[in-house]
């Protein structure tokens, strides 16, 4: 895959979805990179939907992720109640739409009872385990959690003692953390 050489070597997310006992996670951590340096610390890559009842995590260009954002709210106002077919159809847009074809982003959506890792080749994952992570440092946080998950942590411990690991192997990921829940 070529890359573009017109836009910054941009890097620097990751975010980790963990359900457990009920509770559902989502940690990012706020690093942003642009090749080597960093040049932001404490972005802030989850956000809160539908009323609270959705949270959202993203990776990739800001605004790319901030518009794929907003489309999931109008699929969310379209279909209350119905994550799974918001993803789904929000999925089926990016993969079908011009402009959003090249959008260069990922989404990690979860209510309180599923996650969904979303991206723009139309996928619409939802892990078996209960646990998914996207971004430069993800799978690092992936790996930690699914070890931490078996403990008797509670779901957000898991998801902030995954993405203290992650920051530590990952030049990409710090412990400047957003942490939301549902």
């Amino acid at each position: 895959m070529s890359q573009n050489t017109n836009f910054p070597d941009w890097h620097g997310t990751t975010i980790l979805a963990v359900r457990k006992d009920g509770k559902t996670v989502i940690a990012g951590d706020g690093q942003v990179s642009m090749g080597h340096p960093v040049v932001k610390g404490n972005a802030r890559k989850v956000r809160r939907l539908a009323g609270g009842r959705v949270v959202a995590g993203f990776a990739g260009a800001t605004a790319d992720a901030f518009t794929l954002i907003e489309r999931l709210e109008a699929k969310l106002e379209q279909y209350p109640e119905q994550l799974a077919r918001a993803c789904v159809d929000l999925a089926k847009d990016w993969r079908t739409d011009r402009y959003l074809r090249r959008l260069e982003a990922m989404l990690l959506v979860a209510d309180k009872d599923a996650i969904f890792t979303v991206t723009g080749v139309g996928d619409v994952l939802e892990p078996e385990s209960g646990i998914a992570a996207i971004g430069s440092g993800g799978n690092y946080a992936l790996a930690a959690a699914l070890a931490l998950a078996e403990t008797d942590l509670d779901a957000e411990t898991v998801a902030r003692r995954a993405m203290a690991i992650a920051a530590k192997i990952c030049v990409y990921t710090n412990g400047e953390l957003t942490v939301e829940s549902v």
